[in-house]
């Protein structure tokens, strides 16, 4: 049983997959061109209007190099400090560091996972540009407050939506929030593609013309390079097999939060862990917050005896991740790091060292993720838990 099925979902839509691409290998146009262009305006649009404006979208070719493209749009610069949360996969702070910036990290929400507002609040110095808030697992950080508090310090936000394509906050749908968002099509994503690509989205007109002009090699018109820039390019190729399953990502995101009910239900019905056969241990899933939807990119538990309920999805055959197994502040790229990664020999920055990240190395160490994409048997892997707990 795979983790992501996305061999069924193949099958699925192959009819409408095999004629798209037989459609653009045989144009002869593979970079740019129609395809490209058509699914921007399909992206934007599925996205709807944030409230600072009418939203564009650029497509690049990782969920990775759109942070970076969006940090070099804003202007991030040595010696900056970006906030970021300590609980996330490491794209955000690895960009904010890669550009000589110092990512800072703000502890999390020991329930949704989320940015702490109040943590990040802490962290605001002198030297402070923005925050980047992570729509971690398919729900969207908590944008009211964060938006406050940017707007009282004058920061900017960063939405990093990689995991939350289609999610809503209060009816209005992620990558709308920031003054820009981004999204990743890595396969497994709740929309992905069939390699590496991603987007970068803005009400900003200017910001989004200077995004497009980045990924160009930093030009708008041939051979007039006005900018340093990167070659960060989504193929026509995987734009058609996105405009494909663009078609049916609602359809999919509804199976999703069916089977995260389903999975709600039955962990709702331990009654305090598992009735005794992990010694009382809770098995808590991540709460989605009032007026969220998540798209579920993984459907993930605290689980206070870790191992012993690996064990028992093991005993089971159920395929599991653990998302992730390390708060930021403790890998070893930034621990010990000089001043060029931001942090200093202790592992944190100086500004994270009044007691933040507990929550953060609290869900390292409980964390699991169960399959929950919109091909996955759920039914079959909750009688699977039933004969293991």
């Amino acid at each position: 049983m795979p983790f992501v099925n996305l061999t069924g979902q193949r099958n699925a839509y192959r009819d409408e997959l095999e004629a798209a691409e037989r459609a653009v290998l045989d144009s002869g146009c593979y970079i740019g061109g129609p395809e490209v262009k058509a699914l921007e305006g399909e992206l934007a649009a599925f996205c709807g209007d944030s409230p600072r404006g009418k939203v564009s979208a650029v497509t690049c070719g990782s969920g990775t190099e759109a942070l970076t493209l969006a940090l070099l749009a804003l202007g991030v610069a040595p010696g900056d400090e970006v906030i970021v949360p300590d609980f996330t996969f490491i794209a955000c702070a690895e960009c904010v560091s890669m550009l000589g910036a110092r990512p800072v990290f703000a502890d999390i929400d020991p329930e949704t996972l989320q940015i702490l507002p109040g943590s990040a609040e802490t962290l605001v110095g002198p030297k402070t540009r923005g925050i980047i808030a992570v729509d971690l697992f398919g729900q969207c950080a908590p944008y009211t407050e964060l938006r406050r508090i940017a707007d009282e310090h004058g920061l900017w936000i960063i939405e990093d939506a990689a995991q939350a394509f289609g999610a809503t906050t209060g009816g209005q749908r992620a990558c709308s929030f920031g003054d820009i968002a981004i999204t990743s099509f890595y396969p497994s994503k709740p929309l992905g593609c069939y390699g590496d690509g991603g987007a970068v989205f803005t009400p900003n007109v200017q910001l989004a013309e200077k995004v497009r002009m980045l990924a160009n090699h930093g030009s708008r018109e041939r051979y007039l390079h006005e900018s340093v820039g990167v070659n960060s390019r989504l193929d026509a190729l995987q734009a058609a097999v996105l405009r494909v399953k663009l078609r049916h990502l609602e359809d999919e995101l509804k199976v999703r939060r069916e089977n995260a009910r389903k999975y709600d239900e039955f962990f709702g019905s331990l009654n305090g862990g598992l009735n005794g056969n992990l010694n009382g241990a809770k098995i808590v899933p991540q709460k989605i917050a009032e007026g969220n939807t998540s798209t579920y990119a993984q459907y993930t538990v605290l689980a206070e005896n870790r191992k012993a309920f690996i064990d028992k999805l093991d005993a089971a055959g159920i395929p599991h991740c653990i998302h992730y197994p390390m708060a930021l502040h403790c890998q070893p790229c930034f621990a010990g790091a000089s001043d060029t990664a931001g942090l200093n020999g202790t592992g944190m920055n100086a500004a994270s060292l009044n007691g933040a990240a507990n929550n953060a190395t609290r869900a390292s160490e409980t964390v699991v993720s169960l399959p929950v994409c919109a091909f996955t048997d759920v039914d079959f892997i909750l009688n699977k838990l039933r004969s293991v707990l």
